[in-house]
């Protein structure tokens, strides 16, 4: 493949301190300090992912701003990736430039919605990223840096940054640093969500969430899907009848349970559209939209506009029967779940 050179402008700085620093002055931080993003650095990721410089990654339909691929290589150096990480940045750009992500909306919205990334094949255990244990935590470096990446390039290459008046979340949530697990293989009682989108097993891809802050709770007695799909409904009911679009989580210790029933994926979203219900007029009371429906009837509404707005994923510590509801902005009504193949690295 025929390279352009990098076209970036540099910064002479004496060394890698006032370099952080420089990055700080200039507001292209999140926050942290970020790695230098050196000439060298920058080649080696853009080397890993087998991509041109100037190759265009994704263009935000919004305002048209254009990610190249040396645009991106940089936001990962300083986010801390290694050069291994690159493809899986290169493709979690695609998902978030693609029209039905509607990017523009979900980060100048006062909701705070970030960007969760989930990454599913074998580059997930290649590149260690952590679906187990505080898979939501920190202390793993393919999670919280390719996550970070994301946010700053989100901030540095399409601009959007609340000190620049256009990030207008109210409270924001700490996925907004960083967001990006792996599901896991072990305790999966059903095929991984890349294949439910469309993906061969053996292919690895990442889909990319508008997602507001997570709601965990804690579901140690029931012992069937039901009992702990009622729990889930629960966390449900606060969202407003007819969510279009949201993930539920599900612990390991859930998961066996699901397995052992022989549950398949579907009949997830399929008990909580037909269980998960109340009158019009019980979701009015609460302070709900009640879907076009006299707040006064009878008219019996879903939580979920239908089966398929449940998206399960499957991760964390196998010890723990704590699961969780993670809704998306505008409840997937105006910004839907994409996934893009991760190309392999070299």
């Amino acid at each position: 493949m025929t390279r352009t050179r990098l076209t970036s402008d540099s910064i002479d700085v004496r060394d890698a301190f006032e370099a952080i620093e420089a990055y700080f002055d200039r507001g292209w931080s999140d926050g942290l300090p970020v790695v230098p993003p050196t000439p060298e650095a920058v080649s080696a990721a853009l080397e890993a992912a087998h991509l041109a410089p100037d190759e265009i990654l994704g263009v935000e339909p919004t305002k048209g701003a254009v990610v190249t691929a040396e645009k991106a290589a940089i936001n990962a150096v300083m986010a801390g990736c290694r050069p291994e990480y690159m493809p899986v940045v290169a493709a979690a750009v695609q998902a978030i430039t693609a029209d039905e992500f509607n990017l523009h909306a979900i980060t100048v919205s006062t909701m705070g919605a970030a960007i969760l990334l989930v990454v599913n094949g074998p580059i997930a255990q290649e590149l260690g990223i952590n679906s187990g244990v505080s898979a939501f935590g920190p202390g793993h470096r393919p999670n919280a840096t390719i996550g970070r990446a994301i946010r700053l390039i989100v901030m540095n290459v399409l601009g959007t940054r609340s000190d620049a008046g256009l990030d207008k979340a109210t409270l924001g949530h700490p996925g907004k640093y960083s967001w990006c697990v792996a599901e896991s293989d072990e305790f999966l009682p059903w095929e991984p969500l890349h294949v439910t989108r469309g993906h061969s097993v053996d292919e690895s891809a990442v889909t990319v969430f508008a997602g507001l802050s997570g709601l965990q709770f804690g579901q140690h007695e029931a012992n069937t899907p039901e009992g702990i799909l009622d729990a889930f409904a629960e966390l449900l009911y606060p969202l407003g009848p007819g969510v279009q679009q949201f993930v539920i989580v599900i612990c390991p210790e859930h998961a066996e349970h699901f397995a052992r029933a022989g549950w398949k994926k579907e009949q997830v979203g399929e008990y909580l559209f037909e269980n998960a219900r109340k009158p019009a007029s019980e979701w009015a009371g609460a302070g709900a939209p009640s879907g076009g429906s006299r707040e006064d009837g009878d008219d019996v509404l879903s939580a979920l506009a239908s089966p398929d707005a449940a998206v399960p994923i499957v991760l964390g510590g196998a010890g723990g029967a704590w699961s969780m509801v993670i809704p998306t902005w505008s409840m997937g009504a105006r910004s839907k779940a994409v996934t893009r193949a991760i190309g392999r690295s070299g």
